[in-house]
């Protein structure tokens, strides 16, 4: 149990006090639940809580200000496959040399895919999540665009990442990237727009399935004939470490600092959380859990093997 404080400071707005009262402050933090405990603070910029069983607003910081989302993008990238009619996710991909050329230009973190290989769209789905492999991203994203070139159904492919954003009434939410690894400022969300995206995201069984995976091995056909295994660990260090989390995507860029999307689940409550550029990513997921679940969690950080993928 959190102590109860006696005073709420300016910085926090209560959207929802008692049964009948009301608090309104302008500034951008909010708390949506019958508590007299005022939501945790956090390091990050903008920061949201959703209860996805009756998609209300739990907590809101600067909710709707557009900011960079780094590889949080995966998470529409996973969806625009996933949405695809007549989904195949047995089909085999084979890995190009220009995926892992991409990587190695860009600095980008990798599901280190080996050219020739071939891999299925659900084992691709891992890569992406997981070790958060920009080579998977772009070897979906080159499966599931239009055209004749990759250049060309890449750009197909955000093309429909943004379309999806539309549909789905992200109106603060734009892609310039199938990664989150963008040179301009193009790529951005917020946290509302990104919880009610993973919403819609969880809600698909294949999804749900891969992003609370802590670790997974896979393995597939090699270009020499033989059998190539695969091992990939899972960037967010909250799956494993807090009890009842089930999700959902890390990302770190430059320009976005440390972002998280994170889900949890106790009972019949779950949760939706979203951190971008919060250099105390984890502990703070970890306050906004404990605050909505009203309890106190004894965690032991799960720590990434020194050859896993950090983002």
């Amino acid at each position: 149990m959190h102590k109860r404080r006696g005073t709420v400071t300016r910085r926090w707005r209560v959207a929802a006090v008692a049964s009948t009262v009301a608090v309104a402050i302008a500034v951008p933090v909010a708390m949506a639940q019958a508590s007299a405990e005022p939501p945790p603070e956090v390091s990050a910029k903008g920061a949201y809580l959703l209860d996805t069983g009756s998609n209300k607003e739990l907590m809101a910081k600067d909710a709707d200000t557009k900011r960079p989302m780094a590889s949080t993008t995966k998470i529409m990238t996973a969806l625009v496959v996933l949405e695809t009619r007549g989904l195949d996710l047995d089909k085999q991909v084979t890995i190009k040399q220009e995926y892992r050329d991409y990587v190695t230009k860009s600095g980008a973190s990798t599901a280190d895919l080996q050219t020739g290989d071939k891999l299925t769209v659900n084992q691709l789905l891992y890569g992406l999540m997981l070790p958060s492999g920009c080579d998977a991203a772009m070897a979906l994203a080159d499966t599931f665009g239009t055209g004749d070139t990759t250049d060309e159904r890449t750009k197909s492919f955000i093309s429909k990442m943004n379309e999806k954003a539309q549909d789905l009434g992200l109106t603060n939410t734009r892609y310039d990237s199938f990664d989150g690894v963008s040179a301009d400022a193009d790529n951005y969300s917020t946290p509302h727009d990104l919880a009610q995206l993973t919403r819609r995201a969880m809600d698909n069984a294949t999804f749900d399935t891969v992003v609370k995976s802590v670790s997974t091995k896979q393995e597939a056909p090699a270009a020499n004939g033989r059998t190539r295994y695969y091992s990939w660990d899972n960037t967010n260090q909250l799956l494993g470490s807090y009890q009842g989390a089930i999700g959902v995507k890390t990302g770190t860029t430059t320009p976005a600092g440390p972002c998280l999307v994170f889900a949890a689940k106790r009972g019949d409550k779950t949760v939706v959380g979203v951190i971008l550029n919060d250099a105390d990513r984890y502990p703070d997921a970890k306050k906004m859990l404990d605050w909505t679940y009203d309890t106190t969690t004894e965690v032991k950080w799960r720590q990434l093997p020194k050859d896993a993928q950090r983002d």
